[in-house]
């Protein structure tokens, strides 16, 4: 009698949040859950949120480079590596690189990495979808975009967040 009772208790529960929560006439797809692929599989549609501190979690290794010879390349840690290709949701500071790209960093421009008080593991390259905003340095925006790290070349930023819209930030 008492499992009985249990049961019934945890499916009126059930009910109960899915009746708040679930609205028939919203697909879960268009309230922002999931999606799905042509062929059925399961997309991933809410982004992840990214931290400065999770980027700067990182080690670097000396490496014979062909072009610039013993060169310090990183080491992602396992987490950044399960969010490659994946949605990610991050804040920073607009940094310009030259007139058509930016990067975001964990530091406003005159502490940024290029000024010698930061790591390079504390900005990432951005490429917008569409075409690229314009933008004003040291502007704090959230961006969702496409996750990707780079553990090989040399000549690229290590963060990338690609396929980026501005969320919040501009005016």
């Amino acid at each position: 009698m008492r499992k009985s009772y249990i049961l019934l208790t945890f499916l009126t529960g059930a009910l109960l949040l899915l009746e708040v929560f679930y609205n028939p006439n919203v697909p879960l797809e268009q309230a922002g859950f999931v999606t799905f692929s042509t062929t059925g599989n399961f997309i991933q549609k809410n982004p992840d949120t990214l931290t400065w501190k999770l980027l700067g979690d990182i080690k670097f290794v000396k490496k014979n480079d062909k072009t610039y010879g013993e060169v310090m390349f990183p080491v992602v840690n396992t987490k950044l590596r399960l969010m490659n290709k994946r949605k990610v949701a991050m804040s920073g500071f607009i940094v310009p690189i030259d007139n058509k790209n930016y990067a975001l960093s964990k530091n406003v421009f005159a502490s940024c990495f290029f000024c010698g008080k930061s790591g390079p593991e504390t900005i990432a390259g951005i490429k917008f979808r569409g075409e690229t905003p314009k933008l004003r340095t040291d502007q704090y925006v959230t961006l969702v975009g496409t996750f990707r790290s780079n553990e090989t070349d040399v000549d690229d930023w290590i963060y990338h967040i690609e396929d980026a819209v501005i969320v919040k930030g501009v005016k």
